[in-house]
């Protein structure tokens, strides 16, 4: 099952260019009919054609009609695109060269992007060195990843899959090979994932750091009080004693 914008967005990419083969074709059927009918052979002298208002109304106001038909369609696309629903699930991304990272609004993050089955997803992107694009071919949308600016986009997740993203701008010597996986997953199993924070074993070393050290410093105490070797003290009266029979 395909996601509903990207849907819209393949019928309008087919109307656009349905639009213009036919008129294509239409122009240069009419351009091959008068340049047999016109031709030298069958009028060695041209006729002096001042212009014709009828035909000239005719093709300046067919052309209008079309184009802002695709405009209002086009429009209507993109206006789905930005009205995200309220209840859509938000996640950050961040560009640099040359790789996508995802935050949650538990603050977990991750290289790879993983989605509930049958959500709304709004995705907050953004840049921290160079221009990029976040596209998501198989939603057939994309939004510029800026540095300093935030700009977003929103999908909804309609079947499970692996699927990925990728940049769809000129970012650098790597840009080709800026791509991440996407993992839409059923909701249960992403409740799991989201919530599983793997231990600190950051913390953990510098507790065992602290407590090693506490450890040898009791034990060096330990030694250097065995160690120590008792004051002399002396005995002054002794010595008065001495000094008065001498």
């Amino acid at each position: 099952m395909r996601p509903d914008i990207a849907t819209q967005v393949d019928q309008t990419f087919w109307m656009i260019t349905g639009t213009s083969i036919v008129l294509l074709l239409i122009i240069t059927a009419a351009m091959l009919y008068f340049l047999f009918k016109y031709s030298k052979k069958r009028h060695p002298v041209p006729e002096n054609i001042e212009g014709n208002t009828a035909i000239e109304i005719v093709w300046t106001v067919i052309p209008v009609i079309i184009v802002l038909v695709m405009f209002f369609i086009s429009w209507a696309g993109f206006k789905n695109m930005r009205d995200v629903p309220k209840d859509a699930m938000v996640v950050k991304v961040m560009g640099q060269m040359w790789k996508w990272s995802f935050e949650y609004d538990n603050k977990k993050k991750s290289d790879t992007l993983y989605l509930p089955v049958n959500r709304d997803v709004k995705f907050e992107i953004g840049s921290i060195d160079v221009n990029h694009s976040f596209y998501l071919p198989q939603f057939r949308v994309k939004e510029d990843a800026i540095p300093g600016r935030t700009n977003y986009y929103w999908i909804r997740t309609n079947e499970e899959g692996n699927f990925y993203a990728a940049c769809a701008e000129y970012c650098g010597l790597n840009h080709w090979n800026m791509y991440a996986q996407m993992v839409v997953m059923p909701e249960d199993k992403f409740a799991v994932w989201k919530n599983y924070f793997p231990p600190d074993t950051t913390a953990v070393a510098k507790t065992d750091t602290l407590k090693t050290t506490a450890g040898a410093k009791d034990t060096l105490k330990t030694i250097k009080d065995s160690l120590k070797v008792p004051a002399v003290t002396k005995d002054t009266t002794a010595i008065r004693k001495d000094t008065t029979k001498k």
